[in-house]
């Protein structure tokens, strides 16, 4: 069952609280650390799956064909705010296949950056596809399907030969059986992933030590006729590429003013970080900086963490509080990391004069496992 992790104080009274649950697993599949129940909490793993629907990019051949750098592959990961730099960076990858904004289909939203959104304002412009905060992602689906030899056309549909070899690489990082991964719609509109939070936290734990995925994960997927699966070297060095790309461009994976970005940028390229929307926030912790945490010393390999907010609205809050309490409470972030995210570590709460007069601070302890 799910518990409560964190708590809005208004004076002395708490005026709201938050459930969710977490999972803590090390790349070899042990559950490390827990809160509530992440074991049987199946959820949807939304933009948290990104890193993984990037993958494919790298070991079929598409990145290196288009040319597409390290930025453009975090991109690719991002649930980006719409700035200048991820709009032109998304319509560069889109023009090295031949394309235009107008393949997109995950729909066009206001920039999430307020600057950005009012300078559009200013601009009479309206906001396009490539503003989505998804677009960078379906720039990168766009560009497998052309270099696989796959009409573009109905790319967000499961049954298409992109989606099916994303489903499959999901499928192995996780070890699942392709037929036990629930589908849904996302809200851009390519599939979404129905997982527990424990294989959420192993797929993680595996992108921050790609060595540990296995060779033969077995999974039951249909595939596109005469498309061959990578093997598993060629996976596990998509997977260290795509994970590098994250945590060397971490402003291309958000932008100003947003988690991931605050949080790769402090960690320093030992943590790779990705929400979800509707409270998911998924991570993992490079093998090199796991030996150095007294916490985690039973751990074998990089570790995953996911999390998940019962009750989260998008514009973000208790889901960034608990993350931070989280690391803080793993020792994985020190007092000069935790002072740079001091924002989402224990939230003011404000009056409309700015005056505080309560907090957003977490509540939960992480219970031990194994």
């Amino acid at each position: 069952m799910s518990e409560v992790l964190v708590e809005v104080t208004r004076g002395p009274l708490v005026e709201l609280v938050y459930r969710g649950d977490i999972a803590v697993v090390d790349a070899t599949g042990r559950l490390l650390y827990a809160a509530g129940d992440p074991v049987a909490r199946r959820t949807w793993w939304r933009s948290a799956a990104k890193p993984y629907q990037a993958v494919p990019l790298v070991y079929t051949g598409a990145a290196d064909r288009y040319g597409l750098e390290p930025a453009d592959l975090a991109l690719a990961c991002a649930s980006h705010n719409g700035e200048p730099e991820h709009t032109r960076r998304a319509e560069a990858i889109l023009a090295r296949i031949g394309l235009g904004p107008e393949a997109l289909r995950c729909g066009a939203h206001e920039p999430f950056d307020r600057e950005s959104a009012r300078n559009l304002i200013r601009s009479g412009a309206g906001a396009t596809p490539l503003h989505n905060n998804c677009s960078g992602k379906h720039a990168g689906m766009l560009a497998l399907a052309r270099h696989l030899g796959y009409d573009p056309a109905g790319y967000l549909d499961p049954g298409h030969p992109v989606q099916q070899v994303i489903l499959e690489n999901v499928a192995a990082v996780t070890g699942l059986p392709g037929s036990s991964i629930a589908l849904a719609v996302d809200g851009c509109g390519v599939p979404t992933f129905g997982l527990t939070l424990y294989h959420m936290a192993l797929a993680f734990a595996r992108l921050a030590d790609p060595a540990a995925i296995p060779p033969e994960p077995g999974v039951e997927v249909a595939l596109p006729p005469g498309y061959r699966p990578p093997g598993p070297e060629e996976r596990r060095a998509a997977a260290a590429r795509v994970r590098a790309a994250m945590t060397a461009h971490p402003y291309l994976v958000a932008g100003r003013r947003r988690f991931d970005t605050a949080l790769m940028e402090a960690a320093g390229g030992r943590i790779v970080s990705k929400i979800g929307a509707a409270g998911v926030w998924c991570a993992g912790v490079v093998p090199e900086a796991v030996q150095e945490i007294p916490a985690l010393r039973e751990a074998r390999g990089g570790v995953g963490i996911a999390l998940k907010i019962e009750d989260q609205t998008l514009d973000g809050g208790p889901r960034e509080t608990a993350a931070t309490a989280l690391l803080a409470e793993l020792g994985i972030l020190g007092a000069t990391e935790l002072e740079r995210l001091h924002y989402y570590y224990r939230r003011p709460v404000r009056n409309v004069a700015g005056v505080p007069v309560g907090e957003q601070r977490a509540v939960f302890r992480l219970r031990k496992v194994t």
